[in-house]
């Protein structure tokens, strides 16, 4: 993403990839529920996020390296690595044993399931509000 959707949206560009991650994340556990020996994964979703919102430094501004000076350079974003970030996922401590070492729990894959779509469309409605904000500062109140 570039610096100006960044700068507009806050840091709900980057929660909206978190988030689409943390769903297909838990979509594979829940599809496994039944494989002996699964072990059940999620992301932390606070501890990946805060780890983008340092790399975006501590004020939440980027500094840019171009390659002479008054020029920048081609692909250089002030995105966090969320996509990165979010590949790093940790086990799911089970809450009931089971005999055939599987750690999913289903009615906890769906609770966070059901949460975390909750979550993804609070962060979208935030985007869509701010898109009209925009568009309606641009046209006017005629």
């Amino acid at each position: 993403m570039s610096l100006i959707p960044d700068n507009l949206f806050g840091i709900h560009t980057r929660a909206l990839d978190l988030w689409q991650n943390r769903t297909e994340v838990l979509a594979n556990n829940l599809a496994n529920a039944d494989t002996p020996g699964f072990q059940a994964r999620d992301i932390d979703f606070r501890k990946v996020l805060a780890a983008a919102s340092d790399s975006a430094g501590a004020a939440g501004n980027v500094a840019l390296q171009a390659p002479t000076p008054g020029q920048i350079g081609p692909g250089q974003t002030g995105a966090g690595s969320t996509t990165a970030a979010a590949t790093q996922l940790s086990w799911r401590n089970p809450t009931q044993p089971s005999m055939d070492g599987n750690t999913v729990d289903e009615q906890v894959e769906q609770a966070a399931f059901a949460a975390n779509g909750v979550h993804y469309q609070a962060s979208l409605s935030f985007i869509t509000a701010q898109i009209r904000m925009l568009r309606t500062a641009i046209e006017g109140q005629g």
